[in-house]
C-alpha cells in the first residue's frame, strides 16, 4: 500500500496482476503518508466451494471516506461483516491500528473502535429510543448496563443522549419504544447508537436505503460531519451514485469478492469498465445514445 498511487482505476479488471495493480498501490489521497487506521490483508471467506471475498488487501487511513460500490452478490456485505467480526474469515489478516483483530469477537472489536451501523440496531426493542442511545453511552463509559438506575445519578449520560437524538432528528419520539418506530427512524437511531458508542472507524451499509427523501439529508449531513474529523475513518457501502459522488474521497468497487477497482472517485466512476461490469451501464446502452446522437 505504500507503492506511488497510478491513475489507472481498473487496472486489475485489465489483467494485471494483484501485486502490480493500482488497486494494490494506491495509497489514501485524503491522508497521504498516513499510517492506516484499518487495513485487511489478503482477507478471504469460502462457504463451501465458493469464495466470497477472495484475498482483499486494502488499507483505510484516518480522515478518508470510501465507498464500497459493486453489483449485488459482490461481496460488499460480506467484506463488512468481516471486518467487524459478524463472520469468521477463512484466511488472510485484519488489522486495526497496526493491531491484529482477526480472531476478536464483535464486542472486542467494537471497545477497540470498530463501529458498524446496522448491526447495532434494537438493542432493547422494547425500551424507548431514549433509553437505547442512554445505555450505548454507558456501554462507551464502561459503567455497564443498568436498567434500574435512576435518572439523577446519570443526568449527564441522559444529556449526551438526548443530544444524540437531536443530531439525529428523533428528540420528539425519544419515549416510544424501539419495535414502534417505522424503518426509517430505525435507522436514524441505529446511527445514534453508533455516534454513542465513539467509534475510530464509522461502517455504513446502505445507511438511506428504505428511507424517504426527507429524511435521507439527516444521515447524510451526518456522515459528512463524521468525516471532518481528521482522526475517524468512514467506509460506507451504498448503491446510488449520486451519494457516492457527493461523499466518497475515495470509491473500491468489489465484483465477485476480488477487489477490481480502487482509486479517485471521478477515475473509478469514468472507468468503462466499472461502468459496463460493475455500475450497470451496460455498453449497448452507450452505444444506442451515441447513434441517437
Amino acid at each position: 500500500m505504500s507503492a506511488p498511487a497510478s491513475s489507472a482505476p481498473s487496472a486489475r479488471s485489465a489483467g494485471l496482476p494483484a501485486s502490480q495493480s493500482p488497486a494494490a498501490q494506491r495509497g489514501t489521497a485524503a491522508a497521504a503518508g498516513a499510517r492506516p487506521l484499518l487495513e485487511t490483508r489478503e482477507l478471504t471467506i469460502r462457504f463451501g466451494g465458493h469464495v466470497a471475498v477472495n484475498a482483499v488487501s486494502c488499507a483505510f487511513r484516518p480522515g478518508e471516506l470510501t465507498c464500497i460500490v459493486g453489483p449485488n452478490g459482490a461481496g460488499k456485505t460480506t467484506y463488512f461483516n468481516l471486518v467487524s467480526g459478524q463472520l469468521p474469515s477463512t484466511a488472510g489478516q485484519i488489522l486495526l491500528d497496526g493491531e491484529d483483530v482477526t480472531r476478536l469477537p464483535v464486542s472486542q472489536r467494537t471497545r477497540r473502535g470498530i463501529g458498524r451501523a446496522f448491526q447495532l440496531t434494537s438493542l432493547f426493542p422494547q425500551l424507548s429510543v431514549l433509553e437505547n442511545v442512554r445505555l450505548a453511552v454507558q456501554a462507551r463509559q464502561q459503567r455497564g448496563i443498568d436498567l434500574f438506575s435512576m435518572w439523577t445519578s446519570h443526568r449527564g449520560v441522559r444529556a449526551q443522549a438526548l443530544a444524540i437524538l437531536e443530531r439525529v432528528a428523533l428528540a420528539g419520539k425519544q419515549h416510544l419504544t424501539v419495535a414502534s418506530l417505522p424503518h426509517g427512524d430505525q435507522r436514524k437511531l441505529e446511527v445514534g447508537i453508533l455516534l454513542a458508542l465513539q467509534p475510530r472507524v464509522f461502517m455504513f451499509d446502505e445507511p438511506t436505503a428504505g428511507m424517504s427523501v426527507d429524511e435521507v439529508p439527516v444521515i447524510l449531513d451526518l456522515i459528512r460531519e463524521i468525516r471532518q474529523d481528521r482522526s475517524k475513518t468512514v467506509l460506507l457501502v451504498e448503491h446510488k451514485m449520486d451519494v457516492v459522488r457527493s461523499l466518497a474521497d475515495r470509491i473500491i468497487v468489489l465484483h465477485n469478492g476480488t477487489l477490481v477497482a480502487d482509486g479517485d472517485p471521478a477515475e473509478v466512476i469514468a472507468s468503462p469498465v466499472v461502468q459496463q461490469a460493475y455500475l450497470g451501464m451496460a455498453e449497448e446502452e452507450k452505444t444506442e445514445g451515441a447513434n441517437h446522437g
